[in-house]
């Protein structure tokens, strides 16, 4: 045994003694009770149509202003890829009454902050600040909602911008390009192949039209939601959200929504991508799941959690530690407003080879169909899914968020207040179900993202007979 197989395999009885450590205490960890009240929100709509969730919580002297609007990438004008994420860049640039950048000044210059992103359902702008300044930024978001400035200058600056991100994510990052390519070569019809990013060359065909349409089209008050959480008064806090939010008018314009249903994949579709600044080798496996509302989503978490949460998952156990085939693994459950996907991936050591990958990648998946999860390894999964639940719910802005997802994504609010229980009862064979239903070879897209030097692979002695 030379000193590194030494290393490796002390190194490895370390992890199993803490893994063993932590299963117990996993499991004596999910019989105990959770700290985890519900979240007390009141919810109402004014008479625009603009949906107002309040959250009344005094534990900090500060307050959470979330504004989402039901419109994401999937929302994009067909051509148009991109226009929701231009807008989160937009909605920054200035109104009839405020100068551009006035939404960092209120809020960055009081001790707080503001951000804002755009998803595939969804584009959602968010501040914190001390809960003294709460009309202040009410006015302010319902400003930005009334009298937008969208002018020709704002939209080429603000395209820049895009298009400058693009460039950065998708084209300069190694693996940016996998990312786009999980959507791209897994639905076939539906608009979420489009991703969120935005297309440069239908950006710099768009015209100012183009983008006041949008904007006249997806930014009503009955296409938002107004979520506040923290230290305020209800009644107070309402008057002026009566004041502010109940003065901006529709504009009875309809709101278009995706009906394109992605029809059911049933052979294996494979793909390979050659970029000439890919390091290493990697293979992703994209499954098609449900949508966020679905009652398997707890499962599928489940699912995510035992395969690589962690370095003592099965995929990082297998991969990295075992095999040193892989340097890096994941998979999510990347569930959406209409159905997502489950996605496993696996960036390889140098000289390593993706039809390798592949199979051990198939080998755990398989060993999670056929047998059950043992009790202890759910116990751990559960109990790291319901600590993560925990620790969402300390910030009031993660709170805010959570209701935001779980009213326009998942399409009921009062999902923040289920998600415990759906996690405590799964069991071992729900998972094991899940498995079986969606990680199957037909519902997949199996992409090789090698560098452009490699040369193409053949296929192997079991490839060539599959049908």
């Amino acid at each position: 045994m030379n000193l590194t197989e030494l290393f490796v395999g002390r190194f490895l009885l370390g992890l199993m003694l803490a893994g063993m450590l932590s299963l117990g205490a996993a499991v004596r960890a999910e019989s105990e009770a959770v700290p985890l009240p519900p979240v007390q929100f009141s919810e109402r709509t004014l008479a625009n149509g603009l949906r107002v969730l309040l959250v009344e919580d005094h534990t900090s002297p500060t307050v959470a202003i979330q504004v989402a609007y039901h419109v994401g990438g999937k929302d994009d004008p067909p051509g148009r890829s991109g226009f929701a994420h231009l807008f989160e860049h937009l909605m920054f640039k200035g109104t009839a009454n405020t100068k551009p950048e006035t939404l960092d000044r209120l809020t960055e210059d009081v001790g707080g902050f503001n951000n804002a992103f755009t998803s595939e359902d969804i584009t959602n702008y968010f501040e914190v600040v001390p809960s003294n300044y709460l009309e202040t930024l009410l006015w302010a978001e319902a400003d930005r909602l009334g009298s937008l400035v969208v002018d020709e200058t704002n939209f080429k600056t603000e395209r820049q911008v895009v298009i400058g991100e693009y460039d950065q994510r998708v084209l300069a990052s190694p693996y940016g390009m996998l990312f786009e390519l999980l959507d791209s070569k897994s639905y076939t019809v539906h608009p979420y192949r489009r991703g969120v990013i935005g297309n440069p060359a239908e950006l710099n065909a768009a015209t100012l039209e183009d983008v006041q349409n949008f904007h006249r089209t997806y930014y009503q008050p009955d296409n938002a939601t107004l979520v506040v959480v923290g230290d305020f008064d209800p009644v107070q806090a309402n008057r002026w959200i009566d004041q502010y939010f109940g003065a901006v008018p529709n504009n009875s314009r309809p709101i278009p929504r995706v009906s394109v249903v992605e029809p059911k994949q049933s052979v294996e579709r494979r793909t390979t991508y050659y970029g000439a600044n890919v390091p290493l080798p990697a293979v992703a496996l994209v499954y098609h799941g449900p949508a966020r509302s679905s009652p398997d989503r707890a499962a599928l978490d489940v699912l995510e959690n035992v395969l690589s949460q962690g370095q003592s998952a099965r995929l990082y156990r297998t991969l990295v530690y075992e095999q040193q085939v892989a340097s890096q693994v994941s998979s999510s459950a990347d569930l959406r407003e209409q159905p997502g996907l489950f996605v496993v991936y696996a960036i390889l050591n140098a000289g390593k080879k993706p039809e390798q990958a592949r199979a051990l990648l198939d080998g755990e998946i398989a060993k999670l169909q056929q047998a059950p999860v043992p009790e202890a390894e759910l116990a751990k999964a559960k109990t790291q899914l319901i600590a993560e639940l925990v620790r969402g719910r300390e910030q009031a802005n993660d709170r805010a968020t959570e209701l935001v997802l779980a009213t326009l994504v998942g399409g009921d609010p009062r999902q923040v207040n289920t998600a415990l229980e759906e996690i405590q009862k799964l069991t071992a064979q729900d998972v094991q179900r899940v498995a079986r239903q969606y990680l199957v070879p037909t519902n997949r897209t199996v992409i090789d993202y090698l560098p452009r030097a490699m040369p193409p692979a053949g296929p192997t002695k079991k490839e060539r007979k599959s049908p």
